[in-house]
């Protein structure tokens, strides 16, 4: 596996996926992939993408695995508590109906808990969430809203009762209302355009992998994509050291505001 290979190899996964590895860190993803180029005993990176490239299932698992779709239902609690208590509250003072966007959203975790939240803070008061990912197959499951038990553990009983209707073979599915204001679109951060006007943008553990480069790029497109006075809700990892640089002012730890 050669420079030569590896080079081929994103040369080839840019075609077919308009997944650009040369915006991700190198060393970090060379080791994820050549995992799986060893497990499957392919000479090559090339050898290794031709291979599961003839197999839709084999691809979108490795299009998943590529692509990191860890999520779950109000993940990091005690900072989705701040957005119900302090952050929403704050940005419903300047405006009745919120835009929101739910930036790699997964397997629709994310947009969901939004939706409950938005929900319950405003009764009977239509938001609209955009949630958006790269990932084809993790976006059908998203919009599906079916999960198994597992995947839900994090909810309270009342929010599962509430919110849930439940299916036969421990799975539970996402009522209709709860659907409702999500639009859920393929969107590839680091090429597509962004929407404008966000009241409240988060992308929220996506960038680990991702060159400080196309980091600093990302938030600077994202700060462009709030209205004044929007803030950006980013991971418990993901502090931006160098956001004052880039317009931004500190709401509290994680939460960064365009000034008005």
């Amino acid at each position: 596996m050669d420079e030569k290979d590896w080079i081929e190899f994103k040369r080839k996964l840019k075609s077919k996926t308009d997944i650009d590895l040369d915006l991700y860190k190198e060393p970090q993803m060379k080791r994820r992939i050549g995992n799986l180029v060893t497990r499957s005993n392919a000479k090559s990176f090339v050898e290794y993408f031709e291979n599961v490239a003839k197999d839709k299932d084999e691809f979108a698992a490795f299009i998943e695995y590529l692509t990191i779709n860890v999520s779950e239902f109000y993940r990091t609690p005690d900072k989705f508590a701040k957005l119900e208590t302090d952050v929403i509250p704050d940005l419903l003072k300047r405006s009745s109906k919120l835009n929101i966007w739910s930036a790699g959203c997964s397997i629709g975790a994310e947009p969901y808990s939004l939706s409950m939240i938005m929900k319950e803070i405003t009764p009977g008061k239509r938001h609209r969430i955009l949630a958006t990912d790269l990932d084809i197959e993790i976006l059908a499951k998203a919009k599906k809203g079916v999960y198994m038990e597992n995947e839900i553990k994090s909810l309270s009983p009342e929010r599962r009762q509430k919110y849930f209707d439940k299916l036969p073979d421990d799975k539970y599915a996402v009522k209709e209302d709860v659907k409702s204001c999500i639009e859920f679109k393929r969107h590839n951060l680091l090429k597509d355009p962004f929407e404008k006007d966000f009241d409240l943008i988060l992308c929220r553990n996506v960038v680990i992998y991702f060159t400080e480069e196309a980091k600093d790029q990302l938030y600077t497109r994202f700060f462009e994509a709030l209205k004044p006075g929007g803030i950006l809700f980013v991971g418990a990892t993901e502090a931006i050291l160098n956001f004052r640089k880039m317009g931004y002012t500190s709401y509290q730890p994680f939460f960064y505001q365009r000034p008005l």
